[in-house]
């Protein structure tokens, strides 16, 4: 997809690198539709120096040109770092064993990259974030005029059902909660790809074992990813086949065709508590005794992604990432 234009929609990706954001890396560079003029790291799914580790490695395994990535938040605005080694691995990327990069990250810190891209690009940029949204928060409070050149926030994150982290909250928002309900009250257009379709994209085990076979080191790098990441649950155990997670919030912003959406009211539970992080999307067709005895409260409203083409989305990974 491209814009209205015809050009490619130039996109910055936040990210906690991890094994789906490295799956989410390799499409956004190979795909022809987006121009990706940056990466910020954060702290997440490893510790910040670990992330930027990854990145960077990732994108040489990709043989991108030199895109600048940037060192972001080393921790949540107000709890400490959490990270998901027990899912990521010890490195963030599964222990597969990947090379140093050779690469240097930028010699700025994110939030200032995150400003200068977006003040400089000639046309609107798309934030991905696919991790939790602190780097996003610090923008937006210390630069709100960055929102004028902000087209969409597609952030992969939330859940309208069951969480990961908690029963109801999931990862990304509930790491850093705070920084969600800044993003979610900006301003700026924003989409919310979370669980209840993160977890459905899936790619055969057939197509895994494939891309693991390739010659490219980026192709190669996608299935040995895919081949660590666990699918879901009805998934064989032997299977090879992998969801690709982070990488289902890129594929919306190149064809928002394969998922469905609904303007719905989201706000970000912010209580001490089991519901810390739960991102409540209000469902409702009418208002509720709350509203008729205490009024009407002012929420943000968000694209809130409810259903997903999955084979769309996987044909497209597929496509983009053995493009060489």
């Amino acid at each position: 997809m491209t814009n209205a234009e015809g050009q490619p929609i130039p996109v910055i990706i936040d990210c906690d690198t991890g094994v789906d954001d490295a799956l989410a890396l390799l499409f956004a560079v190979r795909h022809p539709g987006l121009d990706v003029r940056a990466v910020t790291c954060v702290a997440g799914n490893t510790d910040v120096d670990g992330v930027v580790r990854n990145t960077l490695t990732v994108l040489e395994l990709a043989g991108t040109p030199d895109i600048p990535v940037a060192r972001g938040a080393a921790r949540p605005l107000i709890e400490p770092a959490r990270s998901a080694r027990h899912v990521h691995g010890e490195d963030g990327m599964g222990d597969i064993g990947l090379p140093a990069p050779t690469r240097a990250p930028a010699d700025v810190d994110a939030v200032t990259l995150l400003r200068r891209e977006i003040l400089a690009s000639p046309r609107p940029v798309t934030l991905i974030p696919t991790a939790p949204l602190t780097n996003i928060a610090l923008l937006l409070r210390t630069h709100p005029e960055v929102t004028r050149n902000i087209e969409r926030i597609v952030f992969m994150g939330g859940a309208v059902a069951t969480g990961n982290a908690t029963p109801v909250a999931e990862f990304n928002v509930w790491h850093d909660p705070e920084a969600a309900a800044v993003a979610l009250t900006a301003g700026v257009p924003i989409t919310m790809y979370g669980l209840d379709v993160f977890q459905r994209v899936v790619i055969p085990g057939a197509d895994v074992r494939r891309l693991r076979a390739s010659s490219d080191p980026g192709t190669r790098l996608a299935g040995d990813l895919l081949s660590h990441r666990p699918a879901t649950p009805d998934v064989a155990a032997d299977s090879e086949a992998g969801g690709i997670g982070d990488a289902g919030a890129v594929c919306t912003v190149v064809d928002p065709a394969g998922i469905t959406t609904r303007l719905l009211p989201v706000e970000v539970s912010l209580a001490p508590g089991p519901t810390r992080g739960q991102t409540i999307v209000d469902r409702r067709p009418r208002p509720g005794e709350s509203e008729i005895h205490e009024g009407l409260r002012e929420q943000q409203l968000v694209d809130v992604a409810l259903d997903v083409d999955v084979d769309r989305f996987v044909k497209l990974y597929l496509a983009t990432v053995e493009r060489v």
